[in-house]
């Protein structure tokens, strides 16, 4: 029988925009995913998590909506938790662009990061606010590891902290210099809600990184004074209004049932900032320390009808999950030629699973400290050593009780004493010794004070840069 030659030409050209319409239905279906990561934000400087005084109604909203975890890690310090969070791994696994002294990582090339993920995986990728992972220096910071070089389609950023001054980008381009930081919070959520309208018909991730609040703490005139916590509780109110504002827009786009938003910190509150830095209590400790609070942080995912409404867990999980946890729900795949240490939580989220049996390694920049497994959390002995940056630099950071060095190896019950007041190493000597195996293992694997592990990534995948090599932002980041 002969085709009909017109009637074949229709039915490829209907057989295509079907096949088009299809894919375009799988890919609207696909969800959507948004990182809200705040900078120093203490364990309990939440209304969910036991503020007294400052009220965060839209995050507890998410958390009424959503799951909270109260056993939820990040790294002590800001730029190796945003490494860990963006390759899934322990800072001290990654690559890095310098030779590996500094506290904040020059994040190789080599590294792929959860962007890069998403992006082969046919997702927009924004990134808005803090990066910290290109040079720790505002005005010298290299240009060839910016966003736009690891994954992200579009960002507005600073390339740093906030110690001082910073400067805005757009992609590569310099927007402002000395920006006005009252202003910071505002206009990352107005950026954020751009991204999300230009993005509102694909799949898409969106990395807020708040500035705030990191010191030098700054809040816009609407917020100033309102806070019954203070100047600290003013920034962390605006805050909370910015998230209910993203929160609104998604509403307003009906992309609410299809977007997972998480809310979390990168390490724990700034002791030595006293009024001006966060709270962690009960957790002892603070930032730039191996004790809970140092790490600790709190952890909210919302995505209505996929994460069960009001679910809390005390499951241990970090920073380094959220890599494999959203491929594995975007469908996406993770990198399979290197060590990932995060694990798919995926089914715990979901309300499938209720079980999660892993250690977690506590680091203080380079230091191996801790080892946490179930309720047990054992420190190292651990004497002063001048050549590290933890004893150089940090104890200054930490509140005096809180610099003790150990002799011997010191371990806490935290199901039954969170705030690691009662050593109980004598009572448990098989737990120590297991616990101790298991720091073993890391210190091989993964790497310590100077050392690096045998599954660490080399340093120097990328050329070295010298300080003499780094030209300022100003000069040459609009060149590039």
């Amino acid at each position: 029988m002969k085709t009909n030659p017109f009637l074949f030409v229709i039915l490829c050209i209907l057989g295509g925009a079907l096949q088009a319409q299809t894919k375009a239905v799988q890919q609207s279906n696909r969800p959507n995913f948004i990182i809200i990561f705040t900078d120093d934000q203490g364990y309990s400087d939440l209304g969910c998590y036991g503020s007294p005084n400052i009220k965060t109604p839209n995050i507890d909203q998410m958390a009424k909506e959503g799951m909270k975890f109260t056993s939820f890690y990040a790294q002590t310090v800001c730029g190796p938790s945003r490494a860990a969070l963006m390759t899934g791994s322990y800072p001290l696994r990654n690559a890095r662009n310098d030779n590996g002294e500094a506290p904040h990582p020059k994040l190789a090339l080599s590294e792929i990061t959860i962007a890069e993920v998403l992006q082969t995986g046919g997702y927009k990728t924004g990134m808005i606010g803090k990066w910290d992972l290109a040079g720790h220096n505002p005005e010298k910071v290299n240009p060839d590891l910016l966003p736009v070089h690891q994954g992200f389609d579009y960002s507005f950023f600073t390339p740093t902290s906030n110690d001082a001054r910073i400067h805005l980008l757009r992609n590569k381009e310099v927007v402002e210099l000395n920006a006005d930081m009252s202003k910071l919070t505002k206009r990352y959520t107005d950026e954020a809600i751009g991204f999300i309208e230009r993005h509102n018909e694909q799949p898409f991730f969106l990395y807020l990184a708040h500035t705030m609040p990191h010191t030098l703490l700054a809040v816009s005139k609407e917020f100033k004074g309102k806070s019954e916590g203070g100047f600290y509780g003013d920034v962390i109110e605006e805050i909370d209004y910015n998230v209910g504002r993203i929160l609104k827009k998604l509403k307003e786009t009906e992309l609410d049932n299809n977007t997972y938003v998480i809310f979390t910190s990168d390490n724990g509150p700034w002791w030595i900032k006293k009024d001006h830095g966060g709270h962690a209590a009960p957790l002892r400790g603070a930032k730039t320390s191996a004790w809970e609070g140092g790490l600790r942080v709190p952890f909210i995912v919302r995505a209505p009808g996929k994460v069960p409404a009001g679910s809390t867990s005390d499951l241990v999980a970090a920073t380094i999950d959220l890599l494999p946890t959203i491929a594995s729900i975007a469908g996406a795949k993770k990198p399979s030629d290197r060590v990932i240490d995060g694990l798919d939580i995926s089914a715990i989220i979901h309300g499938k699973s209720k079980t999660l049996v892993r250690p977690y390694f506590y680091y203080q920049h380079q230091d191996l400290r801790a080892v946490r497994l179930g309720k047990w959390k054992l420190h190292l002995p651990h004497d002063e050593n001048s050549n590290s940056i933890a004893f150089k630099k940090w104890p200054i950071h930490i509140a005096p009780k809180d610099r003790v060095l150990f002799s011997k190896p010191i371990l806490y019950d935290l199901e039954n004493d969170i705030s690691e007041a009662t050593d109980v190493a004598n009572e448990h000597p098989v737990v120590v010794g297991k616990l101790m195996e298991l720091l073993d293992w890391a210190k091989e694997d993964i790497g310590d004070f100077h050392k690096r592990g045998v599954n660490a990534r080399p340093l120097g995948n990328e050329p070295y840069f010298t300080p003499n090599d780094l030209i300022p932002v100003k000069e040459k980041m609009n060149k590039n």
